[in-house]
């Protein structure tokens, strides 16, 4: 069987992942929103704990002016807009799955900016003394589509070897 996403199912690739991650900060809001302390222990190794991140990756350029907040958006939307063509020309298809979860990622974190004014993160891991930085599922689509992008287009295209 030879897999062959076309644009439709793409779409419902990046839908699928706005959607959960959309409903799993619904349910954090819900939870945590006016907890206090605003977190809840899942397993030993993981904390569901609210955060507001008005920057990017790691916080960075965490400023909450307007400003910074329609920069952040606009250069998302250019991003996104940018990554819907490479995926249209590209014939690899574990490429173009990677490039929608990125787009479906991605969405999700502008939608929050646009809704909220900063994205709400959520998942802490910790464990043998070390910390990672909080994060939600969009950031994790765009990981896994982030992966199979720089994997498969390192492996190159079986297709088309001998």
């Amino acid at each position: 069987m030879t897999l062959k996403p076309n644009s439709t199912s793409l779409a419902m690739i990046a839908l699928a992942g706005l959607l959960a991650d959309q409903a799993s900060k619904w349910a954090i809001l819900m939870l945590l929103r006016d907890a206090d302390p605003a977190f809840i222990t899942v397993l030993p190794f993981m904390d569901f704990v609210l955060v507001w991140n008005s920057g990017i990756s790691y916080g960075l350029m965490a400023d909450h002016s307007q400003l910074v907040r329609g920069g952040l958006i606009a250069l998302s939307l250019l991003i996104i807009g940018f990554l819907l063509h490479l995926q249209r020309r590209e014939p690899q298809p574990w490429l173009r799955i990677g490039y929608a979860l990125i787009i479906g990622g991605a969405l999700g974190n502008v939608l929050d900016r646009v809704v909220h004014g900063a994205v709400v993160d959520f998942i802490s891991l910790y464990g043998f003394g070390y910390s990672w930085y909080v994060f939600n599922l969009a950031d994790v689509w765009i990981t896994l589509g982030g992966a199979l992008v720089v994997w498969f287009s390192l492996k190159g295209d079986e297709t088309k070897q001998g």
